[in-house]
């Protein structure tokens, strides 16, 4: 179905656009009950493209209610670059600085968008993420922190001050996703609250789109890839398949030396 004219334009204006139905409530439960049956033995794995080791979330990022709100915005030829869990647990102190995705993700243009899938309510006491509204027009400075309690790889902040009043909450039902432009400045507090907060951020880039920063890998998820910019990542056959397992081993060690450029390579947990 993807957007209407009018969601299309409030995303080309603000930068991102929410809320966005994906699953049903009980859907989303079930969603967090495999997730974190998983957590004990693979909380590393699922930090980065967790899509390429279990077949559930292989099938998540290709649903077909965040392709087509994807493809309204991207295009027909869809790529997933990245996915990552963003856990928020009760009354934690983690938090996500004020940021732009794309400053350090090496990518050739802002033809990428982040849908953000809330495996439980994102409200204002558990941390939901923060924009601010037509911040998206231009890439600006950063710096790094390595901040323990920060979720970002690399701790980084905008490097100049942002008008946190002008922010606004992306609340979300659970089931529900935000969609937000790979400049957007966002980021979020910590969780005050009694409960986790769970988010799958899904990366999606159209196929034109290419690393100039190393070689790297995507996985095609709608339509076709005539550019072939990204080495092909293969969803897995079962979970935690040995050939998904050697694909997800390479991935990592390319994306370390994609993210962590310039930092003596410090590894991906």
């Amino acid at each position: 179905m993807g957007l209407n004219e009018s969601a299309i334009v409030r995303y080309r204006r603000d930068g991102f656009l929410f809320p966005l139905p994906v699953l049903s409530s009980g859907e989303a439960r079930a969603c967090r009950r495999r997730l974190e049956s998983l957590e004990a033995t693979h909380r590393g794995e699922l930090r980065h493209k967790p899509h390429l080791l279990f077949t559930w979330l292989a099938d998540l990022v290709r649903h077909p209610a965040i392709l087509d709100a994807v493809e309204s915005v991207l295009g027909p030829n869809l790529l997933v670059w990245h996915s990552s869990f963003f856990i928020k647990d009760a009354r934690d102190e983690a938090f996500v600085s004020w940021h732009q995705d794309a400053t350090y993700w090496g990518l050739s243009s802002p033809d990428v968008a982040t849908a953000w899938l809330a495996f439980t309510e994102a409200t204002v006491e558990n941390g939901a993420m923060r924009m601010v509204p037509g911040s998206h027009g231009e890439q600006l400075a950063h710096r790094d922190t390595f901040a323990a309690k920060n979720l970002l790889s690399r701790g980084q902040e905008i490097a100049v001050e942002v008008d946190e009043a002008r922010g606004v909450d992306i609340l979300l039902r659970a089931g529900e996703m935000s969609l937000h432009h790979v400049r957007m400045i966002h980021g979020s507090p910590p969780n005050r609250s009694a409960d986790r907060r769970i988010g799958y951020a899904i990366r999606y880039v159209a196929a034109h789109v290419k690393q100039i920063e190393g070689e790297d890998s995507a996985m095609l998820v709608r339509g076709v890839d005539t550019y072939h910019h990204f080495l092909p990542e293969e969803p897995p056959s079962a979970d935690l398949a040995p050939a998904a397992l050697a694909q997800h081993a390479a991935m990592k060690a390319r994306v370390t030396k994609i993210l962590y450029r310039g930092t003596g390579d410090t590894p991906v947990t």
